[in-house]
């Protein structure tokens, strides 16, 4: 029987007991037997696929200075996707780090970041394009260059999204992970470089069935004359969703509703 007070906000505790009997008790640390499949991305290249409720898509850096530009849609209802400023207010945040989540523009948790040693993801710094890469970099062509051509995210997501029946209505603002931005007092933004390091690495464990979409080119705001993007590794591992105890869900009290509304939608 609910035990929800007249007014007040539902919480999970106030569900009936087959409901909080879908919630684990304890979330599952990553072991190696738990891996389902691992691929490389090379440095400037682009990705996109389905990760479903209870794998954790695990990014590593293979070399220093790596930036992964990412957007995630809901798999069966792409009208729900990434909501950036949702993100940064529910949690009181201009930035991602371990222990927060990516909200849904419908207050769900698509997936938690439940491991990373790096301390700073991106939320605000966008993507890099064409003409910026061309100003930047110069010009490497697939007809000379082949598969060590210069890319850059913007085209590398429309054409992940093309794939899903997606387009460039659909691009929001993006995370970008292993990557920093600050804003100083007058507003402006400035890229940290050497922030990330070979071997970082981020767990986002997915809390909903996800379309994830990810380029590896370099970040808008890195000024480095030099168009030498790393490697990255994706390995997805068999996780679960977020245990009652886990610190993403019990970061704060907006965390806890959002992981609820996330376990009503799949009961």
């Amino acid at each position: 029987m609910s035990t929800q007070a007249a007014g007040a906000a539902l919480m999970f505790e106030d569900l009936p007991k087959l409901a909080r009997d879908a919630v684990p008790e304890h979330s599952t640390r990553y072991s190696p037997e738990l891996e389902l499949w691992r691929e490389e991305m090379p440095g400037g290249c682009h990705w996109s696929g389905l990760l479903r409720r209870g794998n954790t898509l695990r990014v590593t850096a293979r070399g220093a200075n790596a930036n992964v530009s990412a957007l995630f849609y809901n798999f069966e209802d792409r009208g729900e996707r990434y909501n950036m400023p949702d993100t940064l207010k529910i949690q009181s945040t201009a930035f991602i780090r371990k222990g927060l989540v990516c909200y849904s523009d419908m207050g769900r948790v698509l997936c938690s970041v439940a491991d990373s040693n790096c301390a700073w993801h991106d939320t605000i710094g966008g993507l890099i394009d064409g003409p910026t890469v061309e100003r930047r970099y110069g010009v490497r062509r697939f007809q000379e260059h082949r598969n060590d051509m210069f890319r850059n995210a913007h085209d590398g997501f429309l054409t992940e999204l093309g794939k899903w029946g997606l387009g460039r209505r659909d691009l929001v603002p993006n995370v970008n992970f292993f990557s920093k931005v600050q804003v100083d007092d007058d507003g402006a933004m400035s890229f940290a470089p050497a922030h990330s390091k070979d071997g970082d690495f981020v767990d986002l464990r997915f809390e909903m069935n996800v379309l994830v979409v990810l380029a590896s080119a370099p970040h808008r705001l890195d000024l480095s004359p030099t168009y030498a993007p790393p490697t990255v590794e994706l390995q997805c591992w068999r996780s679960g969703t977020a245990g009652k105890d886990d610190p993403c869900r019990q970061a704060m009290p907006e965390n806890r509703r959002g992981f609820m509304n996330t376990e009503r939608y799949y009961l």
